[in-house]
């Protein structure tokens, strides 16, 4: 069977309301529909007793890798729409902005010819607003430099109204985040919180959490809000932040009591990083700061209009990557969020986890091949569905299979099912290893009793990396 038979049988179940699964020691993508039969069996070496998966065996596949992986040295979170659209859904608001195309007057033909070039040129089959966007500043710029002020002016005109009305969309989506019924928007934000706390939840001993996301809206940073979880990112000030390129590198600390001269790194806290730039941020001057827009607000105009901005409108609004031809390496801010991402997933043991991100952007496609080339590295692909199959592609052209996890479809995407069976707790897991600590040397671990070497008391310690193992000398656990 060729690759385009393989992606076309994986694409067939995942349109059922399937799964597609590989962890652990998979040779192949398992395929199982969605009565949990899998289509594969001669490629899968776990299938139960049963022949039919469900969501605890999914569990005990998935869960245990995870919480491995995700002790990696380094750990990155990618985001794409597909967290938006999720919790969106659970709150059960409208959905999150759409990407389609709008219309423009002025040059219409020709905007629309260069942005499904540009699409294609980025590994993309149709454009979108953020390509029609991108060529017509492209063209504002042409016709600013043949002195044509009379059409420069006119679209200068029409392409500001359109950024708003897409400004617009992105805080509807917040807004209807926001206000939907309590209930649901308390579950949703529940899920949220719990999604991230199986991320950000790492030891003070190790690295923090990189967050990065494609999105503009404010839901991460919402969910850390939420979570009481620290979000570093490069702006600096408290009024209107700026965008700074040296902070890179600051962290928190604390002093414990009665211990002077040896600060400790607080727990909860995470990187985050907005690569195609946030629906608050602005260009003022030649600086980019970030303006307070509540959550819920239904339009930005009216936090444009500050004394210290200089003549803002939406043109100014930083809500549209630059994609194509690696502009986003060239032109700031994007130089240095991009710089970021790469420093931070193109190193030795280092997991980068996506989640709802459909591997349509070419530029970051091609850093997470880099990666791949280091051999300790590893990808873990979580998403709800593949529509056009960009995943399955991406997987297949990689070629760097045992360096993937793969987990697609209604039951494995699914950012319920998620947060409360598949990513790991990592408060529970460090209390599970010191309980079975605790009951080892109770039992007599060191003579060698049978009960300390049962598999319930033994599994998990040895499911744990050593280097999580609690520094708490074992006398005062006893």
């Amino acid at each position: 069977m060729d690759t385009k038979q393989k992606i076309e049988k994986a694409q067939t179940v995942l349109d059922a309301g399937g799964n597609v699964i590989k962890t652990r020691d998979d040779r192949e993508l398992i395929l199982v529909d969605k009565d949990g039969k899998v289509q594969n069996a001669d490629a899968c070496g776990w299938l139960p007793d049963t022949s039919e998966v469900n969501k605890t065996v999914f569990r005990s596949r998935i869960e245990p890798w995870l919480t491995s992986l995700f002790q990696s040295e380094h750990l990155s979170l990618l985001c794409g729409s597909g967290i938006t659209n999720a919790i969106s859904f659970l709150a059960g608001a409208s959905g999150g902005t759409t990407m389609g195309l709008t219309t423009f007057t002025k040059y219409k033909d020709e905007i629309e010819a260069a942005a499904e070039v540009s699409a294609k040129a980025s590994g993309r089959e149709n454009g979108n607003i953020e390509d029609q966007i991108r060529t017509a500043n492209d063209l504002l710029r042409g016709l600013k430099i043949l002195k044509k002020n009379a059409e420069a002016t006119a679209l200068e005109t029409e392409l500001n109204s359109i950024i708003s009305e897409f400004a617009k969309s992105i805080l509807k989506t917040e807004n209807s985040i926001a206000t939907a019924n309590e209930d649901k928007r308390e579950n949703a934000y529940s899920v949220l919180v719990n999604f991230l706390l199986s991320f950000a939840s790492r030891t003070g001993n190790r690295e923090r959490l990189n967050i990065f996301t494609t999105n503009y809206d404010r839901l991460i940073e919402v969910g850390a809000e939420l979570s009481g979880v620290h979000l570093m990112d490069r702006f600096v000030g408290t009024i209107m932040p700026v965008f700074r390129s040296s902070r890179l590198n600051l962290d928190i600390h604390y002093n414990p009591p009665g211990i002077r001269g040896e600060p400790r790194y607080l727990e909860g806290v995470a990187r985050l990083t907005k690569l195609h730039g946030s629906v608050d941020w602005i260009q003022n001057g030649s600086e980019i700061r970030r303006v307070g827009v509540p959550l819920g607000a239904d339009d930005i105009a009216p936090y444009l209009n500050a004394p210290g901005l200089q003549s803002a409108d939406a043109l100014k609004l930083m809500i549209y990557p630059n994609s194509a031809k690696d502009r986003e390496t060239s032109e700031y801010p994007y130089v240095e969020l991009f710089r970021d991402f790469a420093a931070a997933i193109c190193r030795p043991n280092s997991t980068l986890v996506t989640y709802g991100y459909g591997f349509g952007d070419e530029h970051i496609n091609r850093v997470i091949h880099d990666m791949l080339t280091i051999p300790s590295t590893h990808l873990v692909v979580i998403s709800f569905n593949d529509p056009i199959s960009r995943i399955l592609k991406f997987y297949y052209e990689s070629a760097h299979y045992a360096q993937m996890s793969i987990l697609i479809g209604k039951n494995l995407g699914d950012i319920t099912n998620l947060a409360n069976d598949y990513l790991p707790k990592s408060a529970i897991d460090r209390t599970t290893i010191r309980m079975a600590e605790l009951l080892q040397h109770r039992m007599g671990a060191a003579s060698g009793s049978p009960a300390a070497t049962s598999p319930a008391l033994s599994t998990p310690t040895s499911a744990a990396p050593a280097s999580i193992t609690p520094t708490t000398p074992t006398t005062s656990i006893v």
